[in-house]
């Protein structure tokens, strides 16, 4: 018999259902099953007209054992379906350990670190598997979003020979004879691809920073949404990221609303336009707010400013006009001011990105006013050399994006596995 799932059982049928025993209800003289599988659950009613065997197997099955259930279903207006399930057999195809390390059906709380222990466990309670719906759907939503765009995706390397950006958060690893590291950004080679025929890619992908933070924004390992296009500028490389941020919130108001439910989160999709701050707007807003240290001129923004300047503003907005010495060598710059920007949400920085700098020599004067070798860069700037449009592009991270659109206090909660300054396994 083909097997059929929880949420389209229709009464007359003869149904296999299989899944995971959710919760045994003994009422004396009547029990019942709840099974779930990934489309809800159904009850599976023991009563005197099933076999006293069956009644017997049902009532001792131990939470998240996993069986089959063969029967027959029936209208029911007091179940929770309104049908439920009369079987005819129940098969234990893997009985689970009594006891549990954790309640996944929610009734009992359990602390975030034995949740991400226990991670197959946690993802069988219905608020934790949305995010994780959700999450996929997003990632749909932008692939399809970027493909609207005539923008080609793209995997790059993760193992490279040099920093991407320079600085000290990078992680060294053992690459045969030689040191290598694990990339801290598609930036370099999505650059190099729009000197190819390709000229508009994006990438949705791993990267590493080697950062010691240990808050609730922060991972060691993190999922990139990465995009960079010739002949575009700075204003337009804004408001494509603002159009694929929009399409990410309009999939997930439009198909995941019983997900929504589950995390109890009423979506609304950001308004365009996006408001645009320069920095110096951004800091002389920030400091009128009251803020505890006040910044100057050069700061980026704390995590406090953030704070202030979305409380301020009250939804997504730009920082544009970053000073110069306080992006990295790619971003084309000014005198004092970089043609660089973020976007920010109400609760943190969800993107970084700029304008390109496309001519190699002032590239490689400002690889060397960063304090690192052009000579490393070689096969970066080999491409500048041989006609590379104007460009410009953004990173946009992904976990970052979840937990602002799901209102979600600690980014772990979004990823199935976090690697983070104490957690390597599993």
């Amino acid at each position: 018999m083909e097997r059929s799932y929880a949420d389209e059982l229709e009464p007359g049928d003869a149904v296999l259902v299989k899944g995971w025993v959710h919760e045994v209800r003994d009422l004396g003289g009547i029990a019942f099953v709840i099974l779930r599988d990934t489309s809800g659950k159904v009850q599976v009613k023991l009563d005197d007209s099933v076999d006293d065997e069956l009644v017997e197997l049902g009532t001792s099955l131990s939470r998240e054992s996993v069986i089959a259930v063969e029967g027959a279903v029936e209208e029911e207006e007091r179940a929770p379906t309104g049908v439920e399930i009369v079987p005819s057999s129940i098969e234990v195809l893997n009985e689970a350990e009594p006891e549990l390390p954790l309640d996944p059906s929610g009734k009992v709380d359990a602390e975030l670190p034995t949740r991400l222990d226990n991670r197959t466990l946690d993802l069988r309670k219905e608020d934790v598997k949305a995010i994780f719906e959700i999450r996929g759907e997003v990632q749909d939503a932008l692939r399809e979003k970027f493909r609207s765009l005539d923008a080609t995706e793209i995997n790059t390397p993760k193992i490279v020979a040099t920093a991407t950006e320079g600085g000290t958060d990078l992680f060294p690893i053992s690459y045969f004879e030689r040191e290598a590291f694990m990339n801290q950004s598609p930036q370099l080679f999505k650059q190099m691809m729009v000197g190819s025929g390709l000229e508009r890619v994006f990438e949705i992908g791993p990267i590493f920073r080697a950062e010691e933070h240990n808050t609730p924004r922060h991972l060691n390992e993190a999922t990139s949404i990465d995009f960079e296009s010739a002949f575009i500028d700075d204003d337009e490389a804004m408001h494509l990221c603002q159009e694929v941020t929009v399409a990410a919130y309009e999939r997930v108001h439009e198909e995941c609303q019983e997900e929504l439910d589950a995390l109890g989160v009423d979506l609304e999709v950001p308004e365009t336009p996006f408001e645009y701050l320069t920095y110096d707007e951004a800091i002389e807003l920030a400091n009128a707010e009251g803020l505890e240290h006040e910044l100057e001129w050069g700061d980026d923004l704390t995590t406090e400013a953030e704070q202030a300047l979305g409380d301020a503003i009250g939804e997504h907005y730009f920082v544009t006009d970053w000073p110069a010495d306080t992006k990295p060598f790619y971003v084309m710059k000014g005198d004092e001011t970089a043609r660089a920007y973020d976007m920010m949400h109400p609760r943190m920085e969800l993107m970084s990105g700029g304008q390109r700098e496309h001519r190699v020599d002032r590239l490689r004067d400002e690889i060397a006013a960063q304090g690192l070798e052009p000579e490393e860069f070689e096969y970066y700037l080999r491409a500048f050399r041989y006609g590379m449009p104007p460009h410009a592009g953004w990173g946009l991270g992904l976990e970052r994006l979840l937990v602002t659109m799901l209102e979600i206090d600690n980014v772990r909660e979004v990823v199935l596995f976090p690697r983070d300054r104490q957690r390597l396994a599993p």
